[in-house]
């Protein structure tokens, strides 16, 4: 078996492109899902009511469902409900939506072992339930929970293979259309599997960082 790589080189702009494309989506699938998984986890874990049973129904439904059964729906089905959306919207949608329901879950779990003393003390100090659970509540809870949810989010990034599948021109997208141009298989998808790898050890790392900084996360 002879690798030849040095036809893949008129082929890096594509793969760059594909990357960046990549990192783009996992930035905001990243940003937003977990935004919403703060919300969702507040939400959660306030008195029970229809609005945290509908959003429980939300997290079970994203958790039991495959990420590109998601993905189709949103892409063939939405259009059928009247809401017509691009390749790259579905795709993001898709993920934040997806990070959104497990992330809501990993946050709640890091709430439910706070101590009811740090809620009291909120009120003592006279601040509002929102303010003691942004302010009080919340950084301990994301401190403890902070790795799980980095490892979600790299589950996220590494997901995002499947939009190439409604042909948005991610990283797996870009791999696909280079092979079926220069049937150079094991070359093509060994050089996207170390993008990849790459970008998760990239990605873990600066996570982590940012954790230690804001929360005081050990290192895992």
């Amino acid at each position: 078996m002879q690798l030849n790589f040095a036809d893949l080189w008129p082929y890096w702009p594509q793969l760059l492109a594909g990357l960046g494309i990549t990192i783009q989506l996992t930035v905001l699938a990243t940003l937003g899902g977990v935004a919403l998984g703060i919300f969702g986890a507040a939400l959660r874990s306030g008195k029970p009511g229809w609005a945290s049973r509908l959003w429980g129904i939300y997290v079970e439904l994203i958790r039991n469902t495959p990420f590109v059964v998601q993905l189709f729906f949103i892409v063939f089905g939405l259009p059928n409900l009247g809401l017509k959306i691009t390749a790259g919207e579905a795709a993001l949608l898709a993920m934040l939506i997806n990070l959104g329901a497990y992330s809501t879950e990993i946050i709640r779990a890091g709430i439910q072992v706070t101590p009811k003393g740090q809620w009291e003390a909120g009120r003592v100090l006279g601040l509002t339930r929102t303010q003691t659970f942004l302010r009080v509540v919340l950084p301990p809870s994301l401190q403890r929970i902070y790795p799980a949810l980095v490892s979600q989010c790299i589950i996220v990034m590494l997901g995002s293979s499947v939009v190439s599948q409604v042909s948005y021109e991610e990283l797996t997208f870009a791999a696909n259309l280079i092979q079926s141009r220069t049937f150079l298989s094991f070359e093509v998808y060994l050089v996207t599997t170390l993008l990849y790898l790459a970008l998760s050890i990239v990605m873990r790392q600066l996570l982590l960082a940012l954790g230690r900084k804001w929360f005081g996360v050990q290192a895992a």
